[in-house]
């Protein structure tokens, strides 16, 4: 049987969590919006994760799911029928990088459309995380199959930044889930800046058909469009009309207007395939802008913490081995 890679430490013992049940829920989270302060033991291709604190945890960080997650709804009412999920399955684990330029500024790539999840979706460099690998291993080779980036050691610092529950479909509306994940979104602080990381990207197109990059005020509006997250805010009026994202065409790499309204779209009610940034992105953003100390906190009764700054990448959780760098796994 494959080791489990989500582990929730419940009444003192550690269980691997179930596909068919919420993380947060059975984690204590309530009725509120959430974040969750969550208490983490980063392991090599494992999380051990706690309401409380215990021994052995190496961070606490803030863990959300979105409102409509479909779990969530299932904690509360019965599967629809024909709904029939898996008894066996446990919950994957996925880990996100959130790179940020010297001159502040995160990288997005767009999933390509023939994906079977989640295509057309604006995320942060991410996937699985295989079994017995580092989590920024695993990071640091997701970023480097998507982008072609590799970022030289010494060259960068790291922290990891919150937990995202994530489902696909995200809506029972969707359909019955088919893949539960609680993702690690990590922030990587390169010391280039984004011309210089945006000269040696080389998109891999069997995932990515598009990339750009956001500054803190542009992320703050599209960090604040998920309804249902949390209360609606004033969008600035100085935001521009379009950003200019990278599109690859053909085998080239051509400049694209992206319209500002692609990047403020929600989650529809329905599986329309519309292009957006995921939802959980929105929640890595917002924890990124409360780390630029961009905007305050929400608040929160439960108190969920961010670290205040990168970690030296020598002094935080499973650090790269010497002279191992993010190569591509065997297949």
């Amino acid at each position: 049987m494959a080791e489990a890679r989500v582990l929730l430490l419940l009444s003192g013992r550690p269980r691997p969590a179930g596909f068919a049940q919420s993380v947060c829920g059975l984690l204590g989270a309530g009725a509120g919006a959430g974040p969750w302060p969550t208490h983490c033991g980063l392991r090599r291709g494992q999380l051990l994760l706690s309401a409380g604190p215990f021994p052995g945890a190496t961070a606490r960080l803030p863990l959300q799911r979105p409102a409509f997650c479909p779990f969530a709804a299932l904690d509360r009412q019965p599967p629809p029928p024909g709904a029939e999920l898996p008894a066996s399955r446990g919950v994957d684990l996925g880990v996100a990088v959130v790179l940020q330029s010297s001159d502040q500024t995160v990288l997005l790539t767009r999933r390509t459309r023939t994906l079977r999840v989640s295509p057309n979706l604006w995320v942060p460099p991410g996937g699985h995380v295989d079994p017995g690998e580092a989590l920024l291993d695993a990071g640091l080779r997701e970023l480097w199959e998507e982008s072609g980036l590799q970022l030289p050691r010494g060259q960068f610092s790291w922290v990891p930044l919150g937990l995202w529950e994530s489902a696909y479909p995200p809506r029972l509306s969707w359909g019955p889930p088919r893949y539960h994940h609680v993702v690690l979104y990590l922030l990587v602080v390169s010391q280039e800046s984004q011309q210089q990381l945006q000269a040696r990207i080389q998109p891999n197109p069997s995932e990515v058909s598009a990339f750009l990059w956001l500054g803190p005020e542009v992320a703050a509006a599209v960090a604040a469009s998920e309804g249902g997250t949390e209360g609606p805010r004033p969008l600035s009026q100085d935001l521009p009309p379009s950003v200019v994202a990278m599109e690859l065409e053909e085998g080239e790499v051509r400049p694209l207007a992206l319209p500002m309204s692609t990047l403020l779209q929600t989650t529809p009610a329905t599986a329309e395939g519309k292009e957006r940034v995921s939802t959980g992105t929105k929640f890595a953003l917002r924890l990124w802008l409360q780390h630029l100390g961009r905007v305050m906190p929400q608040p929160c009764a439960t108190g969920a913490r961010v670290d205040p700054g990168p970690a030296k990448e020598e002094e935080n959780v499973d650090p790269l081995p010497p002279n191992q760098g993010p190569g591509k796994p065997s297949a």
